[in-house]
């Protein structure tokens, strides 16, 4: 009865809506140097917490991609004393969840508990980052959970085209390959392969935490001596940017009997930190990103019915950012839909967007943002998400008014700079009807 009640309040917790209209991010100090983002709110007894760690797949060795994705599915499945059943029952029994998951720059460890249980939730959170166990049985188990999804992801075009489509773009750069690796790659790793890995990464070096909820400063700072002490002092280096030969435009196929083809398509953008990033974003808006309201979806969908869908989204990661979109159609009218795409960004390089489409995006857009704050866990998923961009804790009280201070001048100026259809790189997964294939470049990527 006690932990159902338990389960019960922490469901309310997560569903109920935070204020987030008034959100306050403060940085909190620490004697372990852990930048440390707190959004305090007690209305709710439930805390929610985000840490990232310089972990992620760019990280994989050449020879054995996945093996970032692997160490983090096995970071709950057992720690310290604890094998797995027993950490697992630890955490079933204060309803606390812990999950871990690799990105490309990090790997990003979840946490949410009722405030009553966070000195067990924190206490097994020291012991995943700082004595994970990486039982034998554990890691066999999750190494054919991993290799199952990765059959699954060649199964579908989407997915197919979006890892040869990042394959293509980085080359030979850690961002190439898939987050979740390759099947040789998970099959070719070791029990010591992956501890090395989370005895060289899971360091206090560069960890971003974020943390929502009926937390006080006082007490996240013993929390985070608890958690972060044990943890080595060493540093990982950041990944090197990817040298000018990325990007390089061009269009492939990668032969494969579909009915309907999936094609990627993309090209560089500014860095997060670069002043053309806000205004590209609501760019972006206007031309892609914006649903049913964008230019891409009035042209290639609404006017001319040749998808479902189409749409556009800028990428940051910390050494590369992207404009990337994808649409699926018809064998018959995958060109015809790209060949839309393409003549619709020179239309916009060249003329730019209207004042109406500005001011719609500007609208959306600001008054969207509060709908991603409005639980402790979208709070601290979101403060970590800036986190890993570079961004400021203030960043938060700034981004709307950033985004109303855009001008239809600036709007103008990064369609004609981002938007010319020759840097575009091009991936289709399917064989385009009456159309000639060209072998994509080998070797795995994964979308974001």
């Amino acid at each position: 009865m006690m932990l159902r009640s338990s389960l019960t309040a922490f469901a309310l917790a997560v569903m109920i809506p935070a204020a987030a209209q008034a959100i306050t991010v403060k940085t909190v100090q620490s004697p372990t140097g852990v930048e440390t983002w707190l959004s305090e709110e007690h209305a709710l007894p439930m805390i929610a917490v985000n840490v990232a760690l310089p972990a992620g797949s760019s990280y994989d060795p050449s020879d054995k991609p996945g093996l970032a994705s692997l160490m983090s599915s096995l970071l709950d499945e057992g720690a310290g004393d604890l094998p797995s059943d027993a950490f697992k029952q630890a955490l079933e029994n204060r309803a606390i969840r812990l999950t871990a998951e690799a990105d490309r720059d990090f790997v990003v460890v979840t946490l949410t508990t009722l405030s009553d249980n966070a000195d067990e939730a924190f206490r097994l959170l020291a012991l995943a980052l700082a004595h994970p166990r990486f039982d034998q049985e554990a890691v066999e188990r999750m190494r054919v959970a991993q290799l199952a999804s990765l059959k699954q992801e060649d199964e579908r075009a989407s997915q197919v085209a979006s890892k040869s489509w990042f394959a293509t773009y980085f080359g030979t750069h850690p961002y190439a390959h898939s987050v979740s690796g390759t099947p040789a790659g998970v099959a070719a790793v070791t029990v010591a392969d992956i501890k090395n890995f989370a005895a060289s990464h899971l360091v206090r070096d560069r960890i971003k935490v974020a943390v929502s909820g009926d937390i006080t400063d006082a007490q996240l700072r013993k929390y985070l001596q608890q958690v972060f002490v044990p943890l080595p002092t060493s540093s990982v280096p950041q990944v090197t940017k990817p040298s000018a030969d990325a990007g390089r435009p061009g269009s492939h196929t990668i032969v494969r009997n579909e009915a309907a083809p999936v094609a990627v398509f993309g090209f560089v953008g500014p860095m997060r930190l670069d002043p053309d990033f806000i205004p590209s974003f609501v760019t972006n808006y206007i031309f892609g990103g914006g649903g049913f309201s964008a230019r891409l979806m009035d042209e290639v969908r609404d006017k001319r019915g040749l998808t479902y869908g189409i749409s556009t989204q800028q990428a940051d990661f910390r050494s590369a950012s992207l404009i990337i979109g994808s649409v699926q159609s018809d064998k018959a009218k995958i060109m015809t839909a790209l060949d839309v795409t393409k003549s619709e960004m020179a239309r916009f390089a060249k003329d730019g967007a209207t004042a109406k489409e500005l001011a719609d995006a500007k609208t959306y857009l600001t008054g969207s943002f509060p709908l991603g704050l409005d639980s402790n866990a979208k709070i601290a998923r979101t403060l970590s998400g800036y986190q890993r961009s570079g961004l400021g804790a203030d960043y938060v009280e700034k981004r709307n008014a950033m985004i109303q201070a855009v001008t239809l001048a600036k709007v103008n100026e990064m369609a004609k700079k981002y938007y010319d259809p020759a840097k575009l790189v091009v991936v289709i997964a399917g064989t385009p009807a009456a159309a000639t294939a060209q072998p994509a470049q080998k070797g795995p990527a994964a979308s974001r």
